[in-house]
Order: C-alpha cells, then structure tokens, then sequence
C-alpha cells in the first residue's frame, strides 16, 4: 500500500520540491490540506498568493464557498467582476522544469529581459543568412510543438494539462519555452478560452465541448525565439465562436499579403480592420505584434488596427510577427484580471487570434512558422 507524498508547495522552490512537513498553520485551522513546504523560506515567499486562500476560506465554510469547489480547486479572484462566464481554477501547478543543458534566455532567474531593455527604441534588426536558418529552425520546432498540443485538444482537458504537453515538447526538442518567468509568467504556454483575447493562463479548469481555445507557442533554440498561435474548436462550436475564429485568421491572411520588401508597417492594420469589420468583429488595439529573433519582443511594433502610426519600411532580412486579436461585436477594449496577465473582451464576448513569424526575403515574405491549412476556417 502506498502513501501520499506532499511535495513543497511554493511555485519558487530553489531544493527540488522535496518531500514536505512544514503545514501553514493557518491552512490547518481552516481545514485547508495539503499545504506544506520545505523551509521557511519557501513558506514566506509565496505568501502573497497563498494567502489568498486564507482570505477566500476564512469567510464561510470551505465546502459552502461558491469560489471553492468540491474538489479543492477555487476562483482565486472571487470579488472580481468578470466579464464573462470563465472562471480561473486555481491552484496552479507548480513550476515546471527544464533541464540545466538546455540553453536559456536572460529573463529566466528573475524574469526580466535585459537584453530587450538595452535595445529599446534601436531600429530592426536585420539578420544574416546563418541567422536567418536558426530563426528557420526554432520556428520548424514551434510549429511542431503547437501541432502537437492542438491533437489533445477535446473536451474534459484541462489547460494545464495543455501546458504540460508544450514544456515536455518543448525540452524534448532541446528547447526552452520562452513564456516561462518571462517578465514573471508562471507557464510555458498561454492558453485563452473563449472571452479571454491572450495570456490566459493554464490552469485546472477542464476544456467544455463548445469552447473555443487560442494556444500560443513561443520557443527558444540556438540563441533564437519563435512565436505563433492558432485558435482551435473545442468539439462543435456554433456560428459566432466559427465567425471569430474565421475573421482572426482572414484578416492575418490579408495582412502576410502585403509583406514584402519596402512595404510600411502601418499598412498592416489597413489590410487587417476590414476584414475583421465585414465579418462583424472588432480588433483590438492594445497588443500589437514585434520583431522575434533574439529578442523573444523587439522592434518593429506592429499593430493590427488602421490609421495607427508605426514607423519603418520592411527589409530583406527583417522577422516579426503579425497576430491580430479579434472580438466579436464592435468593441475593441479589454478587461485584465487580477492576476495582470489575462486579458478579456469587456462584454464577456468570444475572441480569436492567429499568429505567424515572418522573415522578409529580397522578393517577398516567409512564412517560418507555417503549418497545414486548416479547412474550417475555409469555405473551399
């Protein structure tokens, strides 16, 4: 007969998640299991987060809280006014690892991206042939790595469980995924659900037939990032889900069209919004895409709406993303949870995004992270 082992607790545990015996004493009085940790320190370093649960059982009994559920996840965001019907599912899985042969960014240890900070507001860069090849090869692996995870995509599976299949993809492949600690993100994936537009973050909630769920892959290998997404139907979907999904892809299609050498970044958002517009969906203007090389977000700025004012001329050699977001309805805007990362249509409405990395050649564009065409997105 086995018994339970109860690793550390804290997603920053420096000791390997050992085996654990320190019980938060508060989680005790509460009735609260499982929450142990190696050291103190480990205890204190979490507490911001930990406490949360305190505060959301402490109110009533743990069984009759509507933001825990039976099987001991809970909605760490309980007095926010979401927009929509999603609901976090906490708590979140600890911090996956990669293995130390593996090569790593800059933002890894405390998530900040220095070598991004120093080149702010330097122009472009434009890469070299041996350059070009490893953005050729890290966007190959990404795409495999994408396709991968979008095959586990069905009902009853839970984002997290989607997150463990990139990270393990991810290393097979000799890579590291760069969303992880980037600028303190705790996944290797972002996986937004219906009415959360991106950065949605995986958790325990389980996938539900009617869904829809956007799964952006970025990857590092060779000293290079690559970045794309697909938005993909959880089972049968109806009309408004399948018209967002269509319009997100349409309008990146119309937007790669334009892309060659000499051509302005401003005109993308022009080839994008009336796309998105005839099919009755609104595009948002808070995200844009970026340059990707190196850099995992780097010049060019390249935003999705027209009338925007980004500067510069595409160039042989230049790799960028296009991934325009696109809401259902009129409205453009956002809400961000409070986890300051998960950002959602303000009328809870459903979104969708595409997304590519691009190199310009000396006769037009490159698709590095193209995949197979997807025929429910196409009337042919």
């Amino acid at each position: 007969m086995s018994t339970t082992v109860v690793t550390c607790q804290s997603s920053s545990c420096v000791n390997g998640k050992p085996p654990s015996k320190l019980e938060c004493p508060t989680c005790n009085k509460l009735g609260i299991k499982g929450s142990y940790f190696c050291t103190q320190d480990c205890f204190k370093a979490g507490w911001k987060t930990h406490k949360v649960v305190h505060d959301i059982a402490s109110r009533q009994p743990l069984l009759d809280d509507p933001n825990i559920n039976q099987d001991g996840t809970f909605n760490p965001f309980g007095t926010f006014r979401f927009t929509g019907s999603l609901r976090p599912k906490y708590p979140l899985s600890p911090k996956r690892e990669v293995p130390a042969h593996i090569q790593r960014p800059d933002y890894v240890e405390d998530g900040q991206p220095r070598s991004e900070i120093r080149r702010a507001g330097q122009p472009p860069q434009i890469l070299n042939k041996e350059e070009q090849e490893k953005m050729r090869t890290v966007c190959r692996l990404a795409r495999e790595i994408l396709d991968i995870a979008a095959a586990a995509v069905k009902p009853g599976v839970t984002t997290d469980e989607i997150d463990e299949i990139v990270h393990n993809e991810t290393i097979k492949r000799n890579a590291y995924p760069s969303p992880l600690n980037y600028r303190g993100y705790p996944k290797s994936v972002c996986t937004s659900v219906n009415e959360v537009i991106c950065h949605g973050i995986p958790d325990q909630r389980k996938l539900q037939e009617g869904d829809i769920i956007n799964i952006d892959v970025s990857a590092y290998h060779d000293g290079f990032h690559a970045d794309l997404n697909e938005t993909y139907p959880v089972g049968r979907v109806d009309d408004d889900h399948m018209k967002v999904m269509r319009a997100a892809r349409h309008s990146l299609d119309a937007a790669i069209a334009i892309c060659k050498p000499g051509a302005l970044f401003r005109d993308i958002g022009k080839a994008i919004e009336p796309v998105a517009r005839q099919a009755g969906c609104a595009v948002v203007r808070t995200y844009c895409g970026h340059g990707v090389n190196q850099l995992f977000h780097g010049a060019p700025n390249v935003p999705h709406y027209a009338k925007n004012r980004a500067i510069g001329t595409m160039k042989p050699g230049m790799t960028f993303t296009i991934e325009p977001m696109v809401n259902l309805g009129s409205n453009w805007d956002l809400v961000h949870w409070p986890d300051d990362w998960t950002a959602a249509t303000v009328d809870g409405k459903p979104s969708a995004q595409f997304e590519e990395t691009l190199l310009i050649t000396e006769t037009g564009v490159e698709i590095l992270t193209a995949g197979k065409r997807r025929a429910d997105l196409y009337d042919d």
